[in-house]
């Protein structure tokens, strides 16, 4: 049995979800997700808890159930606190701007890489060195700040680049001289 897929999700007080055959709809104070499932996936809402059962024990029903019941989890957290990732920006002449809807980012290249706001995420720029990626859809949030790393990933001799905050960038050694 998934550890995850059997455990039962709580409907936290403000978080409403709708059941419409597979689709998913939670609706929160921070906003509303909407998903569609697969259709052999059971959802049930009793007594503002909710579960997730599957038919059968076969590979593709027991790989469902568990990602099922996390997604779901990610949807109610995101619409009730909201999800946020912090990137940092090291080197000498790296920085962020935020100018309207738009971040410029300087990483070294001959011109400034603008990124722009995808729909329900948002970029704040606290610092000229870090950013916070924020929204109410986890998978979102997640890309846009990978996109945003890979502009210039930190690389392994300086440590130059664009990174998660508290991320560890493994160091290499240079050349040595004879």
């Amino acid at each position: 049995m998934s550890r995850i897929g059997k455990s039962i999700l709580e409907i936290p007080q403000g978080v409403e979800i709708k059941l419409d055959q597979n689709t998913v709809t939670v609706k929160g104070p921070k906003g509303e997700l909407t998903r569609k499932f697969h259709e052999d996936m059971t959802i049930k809402i009793e007594d503002n808890v909710l579960t997730v059962e599957r038919p059968s024990d076969n590979k593709l029903h027991r790989a469902l159930h568990g990602t099922t019941r996390s997604i779901i989890g990610n949807m109610v957290e995101g619409v009730h606190k909201g999800f946020e990732k912090a990137l940092e920006i090291q080197g000498v002449g790296y920085r962020a701007t935020k100018q309207g809807n738009k971040v410029i980012i300087s990483a070294g290249y001959s011109h400034p890489v603008e990124v722009e706001h995808r729909d329900g995420i948002e970029i704040e720029v606290p610092s000229n060195t870090r950013l916070v990626v924020k929204g109410i859809d986890k998978e979102a949030v997640g890309a846009v700040a990978a996109n945003i790393r890979a502009i210039r990933p930190p690389e392994p001799y300086k440590g130059k680049g664009i990174r998660y905050e508290g991320e560890h960038v493994r160091r290499k050694e240079g050349k040595t001289a004879k």
